[in-house]
């Protein structure tokens, strides 16, 4: 049998061990146990240095050897194994310029929280957690507070602002009050971060079931000024109280990410977010006095392709966010289209998760439901065949009906298979007679 991720780290440790270098569980698979969770991944803290961890693991991966980092693999699972350290300074707000092999004690304070500076060694008999920051103590009391000097933190690499945030929002913890002012007082610093691991924390925080307060600590901090400022805009834009009874747009947009699904994927959380982007720009107020938000949609989704390329979010996950935030408005009409148009309303790849984006957009304001239940109701009519049919006729039926190829192929093409979806053409004979009849009668139609 497969032995399981854990019992491969503890392999790695017993196989250290034996050869006499004092080696520890490290960092977040500590935390995590004590918490009462399944780790995802076990990190190896080492007395051993870079070579005698190679003389242990001949086969190990030496690329950070020079921050006395080495990978090895072990019962098929892939283990950092770091040697005991102290960092030199930080010039480019992400790596220490050297490392000085130290132990375990001075390890513990170059880390980022208390709560992640625990060692753990599963090996003796009273699996021991080894403490030297009182991150025991921070744990227990739901605290994510700096190691050390909170400000030198952060000053040696700034994403440790966002982590911060991360911690707090994933945990459920609050932020200790001289970190938190450290985090506020240094939100700029974060500038210094490339975009693309600046993406990495911001999306581990939407993707969080506690998104919406993870949000609010990044207003609050800052650090949302720095990276996504257009958030910002939502606060005190005032929305029409009939239609939101619930406050402002930023209000609007954080009860609805609290009414996503906690398993949400960040394609459907940042169309959320994005929806109503737009609004600010668009905001007016007609003759009677009513807030109207004419054509925030198209403006939303070439803001939100504006912000999410910025962010370096893939091209994938762009096109379907777009996707989402440009057509959000056509729910309202969807008991007015034909159905060959809600067909294909409903066959496109993000039509689900805007389903749920228009759920939760109505349930956090009006309350109203029509189109989404007359969605529902058509999907049950239309499930027993295709939404979309294999086509009646191709551009070589065109063609040998005397066409030149051109615009009107799909003139051509798009009608007959409007006419399929609202069932008024079954065949492809009765199509080419509809052709026959609605584009071949009049040569000028060509």
């Amino acid at each position: 049998m497969k032995p399981t991720l854990e019992q491969s780290a503890i392999a790695v440790l017993e196989k250290l061990t034996k050869q006499g270098h004092l080696t520890y569980f490290a960092g977040g698979c500590v935390r995590d146990q004590l918490l009462g969770n399944i780790p995802k991944d076990y990190d190896i803290a080492t007395a051993a240095t870079p070579e005698q961890v190679l003389e242990v693991f001949p086969k190990g991966d030496s690329i950070g050897a020079h921050f006395g980092v080495i990978l090895v693999k072990e019962g098929g699972f892939y283990f950092e194994i770091a040697t005991f350290r102290t960092d030199g300074d930080y010039q480019d707000g992400r790596r220490p310029e050297s490392v000085t092999y130290s132990s375990p004690q001075e390890d513990a304070k170059r880390r980022d929280f208390t709560i992640n500076a625990l060692f753990y060694d599963p090996i003796s008999g009273a699996g021991e957690v080894i403490d030297f920051v009182e991150g025991k103590v921070d744990l227990s009391n739901q605290l994510i507070r700096a190691v050390g000097e909170a400000s030198h933190r952060f000053q040696e690499d700034g994403l440790r602002l966002l982590r911060a945030i991360r911690f707090a929002t994933k945990l459920g913890f609050r932020i200790e009050e001289k970190t938190w002012a450290a985090i506020r007082e240094q939100s700029s610093v974060l500038k210094l971060i490339s975009m693309e691991r600046v993406n990495i924390e911001f999306s581990k925080i939407l993707l969080s079931p506690n998104r919406a307060e993870g949000l609010q600590l990044l207003v609050d901090s800052g650090l949302i000024d720095v990276f996504l400022p257009e958030v910002l805009d939502l606060i005190g834009c005032e929305q029409p109280p009939q239609w939101h009874p619930e406050g402002d747009v930023y209000q609007h947009t954080k009860l609805m990410l609290k009414m996503i699904p906690d398993d949400s994927p960040i394609e459907l959380v940042l169309a959320v977010l994005l929806h109503d982007i737009g609004k600010p720009a668009t905001y007016t107020v007609d003759e009677t006095g009513r807030i109207r938000f004419n054509g925030h949609d198209k403006v939303g989704a070439e803001m939100a392709r504006g912000i999410l390329n910025r962010l370096k979010y893939s091209n994938a996950v762009i096109e379907d966010v777009v996707a989402m935030v440009d057509n959000h408005m056509n729910f309202m009409h969807v008991q007015q289209m034909r159905m060959a148009k809600v067909k294909r309303f409903m066959a496109r790849s993000t039509y689900e998760l805007e389903m749920e984006l228009h759920r939760v957009d109505c349930g956090s304001s009006n309350g109203l439901t029509e189109n989404y239940d007359f969605l529902r109701q058509r999907e049950e009519e239309f499930s027993k065949e295709p939404l979309i049919p294999p086509p009646l006729v191709t551009g070589k039926d065109l063609i040998d009906l005397g066409f030149q190829p051109g615009p009107v192929f799909k003139e051509v093409l798009q009608a007959v298979q409007n006419e399929q979806l609202e069932k008024r053409l079954d065949s492809k004979e009765l199509a080419i007679a509809y052709i026959r009849r609605e584009f071949l009668d009049n040569p000028s139609d060509q």
